[in-house]
């Protein structure tokens, strides 16, 4: 009998759809929950902000153009006065300060310096009451100046930060294709719940109508004597376990119904679900699947990540043993009590100095966190490797299970056809006194079993399919990857 027949004729006997639902297909559901799901969503608002994260990284290797200042700031007091007979006296002083710079400040990631071009003014007022002249402010201007700013023998932020944090986009990258191919995954589930309370409200619709009709049959064989008491009883506690079975099947179809809607994001929609006609046929190698996870999987990206912090924690460590820094600049100032004389009677500038701090006596402080940051770093190593073997091992029984699977589907398929057929037989041979009602509920049992049995076999093969999707971000069907580099 053609395959394609024995669907359509699965499709008949577990009931039509009823007039004004909707019909969706597991590609279909698959759509919407990547759309319009919550889960979806979350995986977006997670990808856009890894990508601003990213650019907030990016930003720290640009010029940074900087207005800094002081607005009028007012000190009073009473300070000391030198007189001109050599004493001093006490004056009551207001003195206001403003200031304001303009730089650009320029990090160099090569040694974790900077450099920088300012320029700016101060202006300072001075009044107190034994001052002949009053009120007059001093300007000092710094017009041009180039300055260098550079840690000695210390930790480079900048320099492992370029080394991480791509690495570290590049994973949140791939890791969206994942989560996406995930919200696939659980999309797929949820489908079949919803899929399996549905074919087993009808099956058990199926079966009340069929046991009703046979409490009938069997209640006019009693009535004229061709049967006895004790299989009028069996044929009705048969029918109203039918009955019972259709209020449980009903409830799981409600429940299951709201689990895929909260999922999906369907509201007040009155949907039915189409049993998948077909499935992939694809080869997979273990060794094609294993270099596809190897080259496309966050966690690949996560590993080297991983290695790249932990040497990045250990060059930290040795880094904060003792600092020196030098700072040296060049450039043109002034001085004046005029705005006009600061700025244009100009002398050279020139600064330089080395700032350190060397730790004498810290009992071991410095060795214990080299030593702790080596021991991490190993500790590290150590989980990734386990890591790397446990996820090759997943692939590996997963392409396996997908080969099992496979098989699996084409018997349970095989077997629903037989077991369908065998009760409509069963069914027959009753009805003209062939064999008892026994035999007929077991072939009723085989055929329900087998029909839940090939759904289960539909949920199996396309969880695992999406799985082996998300684990190696490749399309085994269409031969392509489901991530590409942008």
């Amino acid at each position: 009998m053609n395959k394609l027949f024995i669907v359509t004729l699965l499709l008949i006997t577990i009931g039509q759809t009823a007039l004004g639902q909707e019909k969706f297909s597991l590609d279909e559901i698959i759509a919407l929950a990547k759309e319009q799901s919550p889960s979806a969503k979350q995986a977006e608002t997670r990808k856009q902000n890894l990508y601003w994260q990213y650019r907030l990284f990016r930003s720290n290797y640009n010029p940074q153009l900087l207005l800094t200042g002081q607005l009028p700031g007012l000190r009073r007091g009473f300070f000391q006065r030198d007189q001109d007979d050599g004493g001093t006296i006490a004056v009551n002083t207001r003195i206001t300060n403003t200031n304001l710079g303009l730089g650009l400040v320029q990090p160099i990631p090569q040694t974790g310096g900077s450099i920088s071009v300012n320029t700016g003014f101060n202006v300072t007022t001075t009044f107190d009451s034994t001052s002949i002249r009053g009120n007059v402010p001093s300007w000092n201007s710094n017009v041009f100046e180039i300055a260098l700013n550079q840690p000695i023998f210390a930790f480079n932020q900048l320099k492992w930060d370029k080394k991480i944090e791509p690495l570290r986009y590049e994973a949140s990258k791939k890791g969206f294709v994942e989560d996406m191919e995930f919200v696939a995954r659980i999309a797929v589930e949820r489908y079949f719940d919803y899929l399996e309370a549905q074919v087993s409200l009808r099956v058990a619709e199926f079966n009340l109508a069929n046991n009703d009709t046979i409490y009938n049959i069997e209640k006019g064989r009693y009535n004229i004597g061709t049967t006895s008491k004790d299989k009028l009883l069996q044929v009705e506690l048969q029918l109203l376990r039918s009955r019972r079975d259709v209020a449980r099947a009903a409830l799981d179809l409600q429940s299951s119904k709201l689990g895929l809607n909260s999922f999906v994001g369907l509201t007040n929609v009155d949907f039915d679900l189409v049993l998948p006609q077909e499935t992939p046929v694809f080869q997979i190698d273990v060794e094609e699947a294993l270099l596809y996870a190897r080259g496309n999987r966050s966690s690949y990206v996560n590993f080297e990540q991983r290695r790249l912090v932990a040497a990045r924690n250990l060059a930290q460590a040795k880094g904060e043993r003792f600092q020196i820094n030098l700072r040296a600049s060049i450039g043109r100032s002034g001085f004046g009590d005029l705005f006009n004389e600061a700025v244009n009677d100009l002398s050279e500038l020139q600064t330089a100095n080395i700032t350190l701090q060397v730790p004498v006596l810290n009992w071991g402080r410095n060795e214990a966190s080299i030593k702790t940051a080596i021991a991490e770093q190993q500790l590290t190593e150590y989980t990734i490797r386990q890591e790397e073997l446990d996820f090759d091992q997943e692939i590996i029984t997963l392409v396996g299970r997908m080969n099992l699977l496979r098989a699996q589907l084409d018997i349970a398929f095989k077997s629903d056809s037989v077991a369908q057929a065998r009760y409509a037989v069963s069914q027959n041979r009753y009805l003209i006194g062939k064999i008892d009602i026994t035999n007929l509920n077991i072939a009723l049992q085989e055929k329900d079993a087998s029909k839940i049995g090939y759904v289960q076999a539909l949920r199996e093969f396309w969880t695992a399919f999406y799985d082996l999707r998300r684990l190696t971000l490749y399309d085994f069907v269409n031969r392509q990857l489901l991530y590409t580099e942008e």
